[in-house]
């Protein structure tokens, strides 16, 4: 028996999110599921470092797998990648020790929120970032983003059917950078809640906008109520961009991306 850690990505727009799906085959997950047991020539079962949601991309994706078969590791990349849609991409390959787990071995992941801060509205991009027309406030933006770095109870920033039974997420960083015509969010929580970034990023927005005051968003914090926040933004500007694993440091790394963007991630400040 051997493991695999795998390196995915995707353009979130044609699935209906990245878990397995009983009733509906549209998942990353699936397509992933059956491409590799047709390499494998076995069932394989995937482990996913974070689960996205429909509409949701990611460039630093990581699963992992567990396989009798004896294949190169070109064949987990290029010969999966044939049998993958367009959408989907395994970017590298690599053996593992056994106790490597995508899920519970990540001490860190990152997400990026972009927006389109533009008059007009998308064309190309469309699907690929979040539009939005309005003239956004970076100043208070990052001010309101600054007190909810730390550790908190992020209730207020869960959805309602989010499953999670501690709702205490420790978040490392939120860097909110100018890089014209997008805003970029960068995000780095030791884990994440479900629709968490999505929530914040309806706050910070409603800040920058100039609809809310700066204290809004500490307001928000602490009243642990989801229904005192503001909207959740939309999906298609939200990517996962980098999952950190302290003690596997060989797993090769992606570039943050998107494609369009040549930013660097923030150093890691937690090990």
């Amino acid at each position: 028996m051997r493991r695999v850690a795998l390196g995915v990505e995707y353009t979130g727009s044609g699935f209906r999110g990245f878990q397995f799906q009983k009733h509906d085959t549209q998942t990353v997950q699936g397509y992933l599921h059956k491409a590799l047991s047709n390499i494998a020539n076995e069932a394989i079962e995937l482990v996913c470092a974070g689960r996205t949601d429909a509409g949701v991309h990611a460039t630093g994706q990581v699963i992992h797998f567990d396989t009798v078969a004896k294949r190169e590791l070109k064949a987990w990349t290029m010969g999966a990648n044939t049998q993958l849609p367009d959408g989907i991409a395994i970017t590298w390959a690599q053996d593992v020790a056994m106790e490597f787990h995508a899920r519970f071995s990540a001490r860190a992941r990152t997400y990026r929120y972009i927006i389109q801060n533009t008059s007009g509205r998308p064309a190309i991009q469309n699907g690929l970032v979040t539009w939005d027309k309005r003239r956004l406030n970076l100043g208070h933006m990052r001010a309101a983003a600054s007190v909810l770095v730390g550790e908190h109870d992020f209730s207020s920033f869960r959805a309602a059917q989010c499953q999670a039974r501690n709702p205490v997420r420790e978040v490392h960083y939120i860097d909110i950078i100018d890089y014209q015509p997008y805003i970029v969010i960068e995000i780095r929580a030791n884990a994440f809640l479900h629709h968490m970034v999505r929530n914040i990023v309806g706050v910070l927005a409603s800040i920058a906008a100039g609809e809310k005051p700066v204290d809004w968003a500490l307001q928000v914090l602490q009243q642990r109520d989801r229904t005192k926040g503001g909207i959740t933004a939309p999906p298609s500007g939200l990517y996962l961009v980098d999952v950190h694993y302290p003690t596997f440091s060989i797993l090769p790394k992606a570039p943050p991306g998107p494609g369009f963007l040549q930013l660097p991630l923030q150093p890691y400040k937690v090990g």
